[in-house]
């Protein structure tokens, strides 16, 4: 064999390596029912050694709850997205920017969000928990939201409720193709908006009633 014709291998640095892993299980995971892929199999898709594998992540259920865990955060929006402009503005660039890195691994999202995808395991529903909070607190962020502390929980567990939306949504684009990428970024983007300002205002709105009706301390029986 002539050098021209020899394969060259790459070396990778670790983090490099890695996240080449974490690629091709995010692949195999949602090509493949979880039961169907091997740690042998996401190895051999990676060009790694299994127990290059097994240092870098663990066990198969390990490497899965990173996926799970990637999936569910889509890391980069605010080096991504400008946060400036409309509301409008920021909600429809957010909504496309999550739509694109989505359809990278869309079969994988809709596997890892999708009930029994792991059978019922308390550190998935964990995980997906844990990743709903943090991603409700950094749309608000995003948004540019001050919302006060006696109802910041209520606007977080709003927009987690919208979370549910988005998965939905996504679904239905992907597995389903009931709806279109354009049907999912006009339905994504309105019920965001609308909640923003139609029903954050509501919320503030009954929280003064609700305060205002409150007895005063040291107020006469």
């Amino acid at each position: 064999m002539s050098p021209a014709a020899a394969p060259r291998w790459k070396r990778l640095e670790p983090d490099e390596r890695r996240e080449q892993i974490l690629e091709c299980a995010a692949r195999l995971f949602g090509e493949r029912p979880y039961a169907a892929v091997s740690t042998t199999d996401i190895a051999k898709e990676a060009g790694v050694a299994r127990g290059l594998l097994n240092h870098y992540f663990g066990q198969k259920r390990d490497l899965y709850l990173k996926v799970v865990k990637r999936m569910l955060l889509m890391p980069g929006l605010e080096e991504s997205v400008p946060m400036t402009g409309t509301l409008r503005q920021r909600v429809e660039r957010s909504v496309e920017w999550y739509l694109d890195t989505v359809a990278t691994h869309g079969k994988t999202y809709v596997a890892v969000t999708g009930a029994g995808s792991i059978g019922a395991d308390p550190e998935v529903e964990r995980i997906i928990a844990e990743a709903d909070d943090i991603s409700a607190t950094k749309t608000l962020e995003f948004l540019g939201l001050k919302v006060d502390v006696g109802s910041d929980a209520r606007h977080r567990a709003m927009i987690r409720s919208y979370g549910g939306l988005v998965k939905a949504t996504i679904r239905e684009w992907i597995r389903g193709g009931t709806l279109s990428r354009e049907d999912a970024h006009l339905l994504l983007s309105e019920a965001l908006i609308s909640i923003v300002r139609d029903v954050f205002p509501q919320l503030a709105k009954g929280t003064a009633r609700e305060e205002g009706r409150a007895p005063r301390s040291g107020a006469r029986k």
